[in-house]
C-alpha cells in the first residue's frame, strides 16, 4: 500500500514537473520571439529563411571560417588575400585578391556602364561591398542628369591592411593594364598612422607594407613560427569547426528558442576564436632577432624614429600619394575623391553609450595613441591637399549626431548602421562636389 502511495506521489510530482517544464519552454519561446523581433525587425516564423551562414544574423567580422592564413605575398602590392571563388553570396576573392563580383581588369560590357574604383584598407573594402549590395553612392550619383541612366559598377581595389603608398601603386598598376575607371574613391587615414606606427616601433621603413601583415608571412616563409603560435593555430581551427556547426544549426532552427540559444553559443565561440587569434597574432608577429637568412627583404631603419618625426613623415607620404593619385587620374578626366575616415580613437563631439564603449575601445590597443598623434599630423596636410585641388571629404565627425552604436570592433570598422550613415555622408558630399563643378563649368 505504501508503495502505491509512493508511486502516486511520484506520478504527481512528474506531472507537475512536466507542466512547469512546458510553461518554461513556452515562456522561453515567447521571450525568444520578442528578442528575435527586436534584433531583426521581423517575426521569426514568417522570416526569410537564411540561405547561408552569413545571413543568420551573427556578426562574423574578422572570422575566417575556412583558413587561418588568408594573405599571400604579391610582388607588386606587398600582400593580397588568397583568391577564392567561395567568399560570400555575390562576391569572391578575385584573381588579384580583391573582394569583388568580378575578375580584373574589368572591361565594360555595355556603353552606359560607369565604373567606380574604391581604394584603401579594410574600411574601404567594407564600403565597396556595402555599395555593391545597397547602391547608396549610385543613388546619389543618379541625381545628376548626365548619370541618371548609367549602370554603376563598383570595383574594390581595397584590402585590409593597405596604406599609402599601396593605393597609389595599385592604381598605377591597374591603369597600366588598361583598367577603365570613371571615378575613384580613396578611403584612408587610419591605416596610414596606426599601421605605419607599428612599422616604426619595429624599425621597419614607414613606406613599407604593414609589418602586422608582412611579418607573419615572412615568418611562415622562413619556417620560424613558434610552438605557441602553432598551438594557437590548432585552437583556432577547432573553434572554426564548432562555429561552422553552430551556424549550420541556426540555419536549420525551427523554433525561436533554438535560434536564440544557438546564437548565444555561437557568439561565445566567436569571442573565444577572436581571443585565440589575438594571441596567435601577438606570437607570430614577434620580430626575429636575426633575419640574415630571411628569403624576404624588408627595408629597415637603424632606430625607432621619434613620434613627431615619424608622424610627420607618415603624413607627408599620405598627402603626396593622394596628390599623385589625383594627378594621374586628372590626366584622363577621372574625378578623384579622397575620404578621410572616422575613427573612435580620434576624439570628436560624439557621445558613446556604455554598451558601445565596451565594443569600440580597448585600453591595450596600440592604435589609440597612433590615432591621437597621427590624425592631427594628417590634418596639417589638408591645406596642401586643397592647394593641389584634391576633393577631400573629411568624414571624421560623421557619427557625431547619431546615437546608435556604429562601431563593430575596437579597431576601426563600422556595423550596418554605421555603414549607412557613412555611405550617405560620402554620397551626399560627392554629389554636391560634382554639382558645384557643373555649375562652375557653366559660368
Amino acid at each position: 500500500m505504501k508503495d502505491l502511495k509512493f508511486i502516486k506521489k511520484g506520478q504527481d510530482f512528474l506531472k507537475i514537473a512536466l507542466v512547469n517544464l512546458v510553461i518554461l519552454l513556452v515562456f522561453l519561446e515567447l521571450g525568444s520571439l520578442g528578442w528575435y523581433f527586436v534584433k531583426h525587425k521581423q517575426f521569426f516564423y514568417t522570416r526569410e529563411k537564411p540561405k547561408d551562414k552569413f545571413s543568420v544574423g551573427i556578426n562574423l567580422e574578422g572570422v575566417r571560417l575556412r583558413e587561418s592564413i588568408v594573405q599571400r605575398f604579391h610582388p607588386f602590392f606587398g600582400f593580397i588575400q588568397k583568391p577564392s571563388a567561395d567568399f560570400r553570396p555575390g562576391f569572391k576573392v578575385n584573381n588579384y585578391g580583391f573582394i569583388s563580383p568580378y575578375d580584373y581588369p574589368f572591361k565594360k560590357t555595355k556603353p552606359n556602364q560607369f565604373i567606380i574604383g574604391v581604394f584603401g584598407g579594410s574600411v574601404a573594402s567594407d564600403y565597396a561591398i556595402f555599395q555593391v549590395q545597397n547602391q547608396i553612392l549610385p543613388r546619389y550619383l543618379k541625381q545628376l542628369p548626365a548619370l541618371k541612366d548609367r549602370e554603376f559598377i563598383i570595383l574594390s581595389f581595397a584590402t585590409a591592411g593597405y596604406k599609402q603608398p599601396q593605393q597609389l601603386l595599385i592604381l598605377n598598376y591597374f591603369l597600366a593594364l588598361d583598367q577603365e575607371l570613371d571615378m575613384v574613391v580613396n578611403i584612408d587615414g587610419f591605416n596610414e598612422v596606426a599601421l605605419s606606427n607599428l612599422n616604426n616601433k619595429n624599425k621597419i621603413d614607414l613606406a613599407m607594407p604593414s609589418i602586422q601583415h608582412i611579418l607573419p608571412l615572412t615568418n611562415i616563409a622562413n619556417n620560424s613560427l613558434s610552438t605557441t603560435a602553432m598551438k594557437e593555430t590548432i585552437a583556432i581551427k577547432e573553434s572554426k569547426v564548432r562555429i561552422n556547426r553552430g551556424l549550420k544549426s541556426m540555419q536549420e532552427c525551427k523554433l525561436a528558442a533554438c535560434d536564440a540559444l544557438t546564437s548565444v553559443y555561437v557568439l561565445n565561440l566567436i569571442n573565444n576564436y577572436r581571443k585565440d587569434v589575438i594571441r596567435f597574432e601577438k606570437e607570430r608577429n614577434q620580430t626575429q632577432n636575426d633575419d640574415g637568412g630571411s628569403v624576404v627583404y624588408i627595408n629597415l631603419n637603424n632606430s625607432v624614429m621619434k613620434d613627431d618625426a615619424a608622424f610627420e613623415q607618415m603624413a607627408q607620404s599620405w598627402a603626396k600619394s593622394s596628390i599623385f593619385m589625383n594627378k594621374v587620374l586628372s590626366a584622363s578626366n577621372v574625378p578623384y575623391f579622397h575620404v578621410f575616415q572616422p575613427n573612435q580613437y580620434y576624439q570628436t563631439k560624439r557621445v558613446f553609450s556604455e554598451a558601445e564603449k565596451r565594443i569600440a575601445f580597448n585600453k591595450d590597443t596600440p592604435y589609440a595613441k597612433a590615432v591621437e598623434l597621427g590624425y592631427p599630423a594628417l590634418f596639417k596636410k589638408l591645406p596642401n591637399l586643397a592647394k593641389n585641388n584634391i576633393n577631400l571629404v573629411n568624414a571624421v565627425n560623421v557619427f557625431d549626431q547619431t546615437k546608435d552604436a556604429v562601431y563593430v570592433d575596437s579597431c576601426c570598422h563600422y556595423n550596418q548602421a554605421g555603414e549607412v550613415v557613412f555611405s550617405n555622408y560620402v554620397g551626399g558630399e560627392i554629389l554636391e562636389r560634382l554639382r558645384k563643378e557643373e555649375r562652375n563649368k557653366k559660368k
